[in-house]
């Protein structure tokens, strides 16, 4: 097992964030030597600038936070990601769909954006919106990542009404089977939850940038910064 730090994704996504916010927030997620700052599209040239030379790399989010724009735009979304020099992509998949049974048009949404990234070799990981949807709809979607060729499961975007659980992270591992890598995120704020998780199997943790000194060190994350993902 890797330190903690090695495994999360440090979340700078806020909409209302201010430039001047972002640059703390990485500033703070370098601190920590987070494995990324998973950051707003907006923020990915800034990002890979601050954290050139350093242990951190950039991720950043795609159709985020609903996943309802059209294929070709998601497509078309991680190309320009790519350019921009992002290390990772974080899609939402399209879990209306999914609710809806939709199969044919969840595996091709998510296929389209693997297709990007793998030829460019950069990982790719799917969120669910887990609060959202069933066990077997959870099984379901991660068994079409996989034949997709997607890299990651990821349990949430962390602006639903619920993040990572136990039950739902489970179904992924128990599902993914080692073909893909599952990471838990959204409302991962103690060092407790977070070593579970890894226990469990989980390869990466999303987690809010505000939350990296208490998954770390073990210690309390102020009251005020509990909120959001």
């Amino acid at each position: 097992m890797e330190p903690i730090n090695r495994y999360l994704d440090a979340a700078i996504l806020k909409p209302e964030l201010t430039e001047s916010d972002v640059k703390a927030a990485i500033t703070e997620s370098i601190k920590w030597k987070t494995k990324t700052v998973c950051v707003r599209p907006c923020d990915i040239a800034l990002a890979k600038r601050m954290t050139s030379g350093t242990d951190t790399g950039v991720s950043c989010v795609l159709a985020f936070p609903h996943g309802v724009t059209t294929t070709a735009v998601k497509a078309f979304e991680a190309g320009e990601y790519i350019k921009l020099g992002t290390d990772e992509i974080d899609m939402v998949a399209n879990y209306g769909k999914i609710r809806s049974g939709d199969w044919d048009y969840v595996e091709a949404d998510i296929r389209a954006v693997a297709e990007v990234c793998n030829a460019k070799n950069v990982p790719l990981k799917v969120i669910f919106e887990t609060c959202f949807l069933s066990a077997d709809e959870i099984e379901r979607t991660v068994e079409i990542c996989v034949r997709a060729k997607a890299d990651f499961v990821k349990t949430s975007t962390g602006f639903a009404s619920g993040g990572a659980t136990v039950e739902a992270v489970r179904v992924m591992l128990d599902a993914a089977k080692g073909r893909i890598k599952v990471k838990p995120s959204g409302g991962i704020r103690d060092k407790k939850t977070a070593e579970n998780y890894i226990s469990m199997g989980a390869q990466r943790l999303g987690t809010n940038y505000t939350a990296s000194a208490a998954l770390v060190t073990g210690s309390d994350v102020p009251v005020e910064k509990k909120t959001g993902y």
